[in-house]
């Protein structure tokens, strides 16, 4: 399940995810992120993950394929957690998020203020 944060403002999509999405949820959560590149062009996403996060294997696929295809309308990418093992893996997928020209970062959930300043500031 996903909640779009309040704190979403402009080209900047916040989103919390806990327990397992499905492909109904990921459609969803894909049609607000393209009204908002409709809007501003180019986006940045903010992403909390929680303890136990899932997906369903259609809900994962569909999500690997949307980032894939609008890789060139993303700015920024955070993400929020308390895994060391997922900091680990954004730290290695940062460095390939650059050859497409999107920053990627992954903050603890102590430093989720700093996450939300660092995704609204410009690149």
């Amino acid at each position: 399940m996903y909640t779009i944060l309040p704190r979403s403002r402009g080209p900047v999509l916040g989103v919390e995810i806990n327990g397992k999405v499905d492909i109904a949820q990921e459609r969803a959560l894909e049609a607000k992120a393209e009204e908002l590149i409709r809007e501003h062009g180019r986006i940045s996403l903010l992403v909390v993950l929680g303890d136990h996060v899932g997906a369903s294997f259609e809900a994962a696929t569909a999500d690997l394929k949307w980032m894939l295809a609008n890789m060139k309308h993303l700015t920024k990418i955070a993400i929020v957690s308390d895994s060391k093992l997922l900091a680990a893996l954004v730290a290695v997928d940062a460095t390939f998020a650059k050859l497409a020209s999107i920053e990627e970062k992954h903050f603890d959930r102590k430093d989720i203020e700093t996450a939300w300043q660092w995704i609204g500031s410009p690149s």
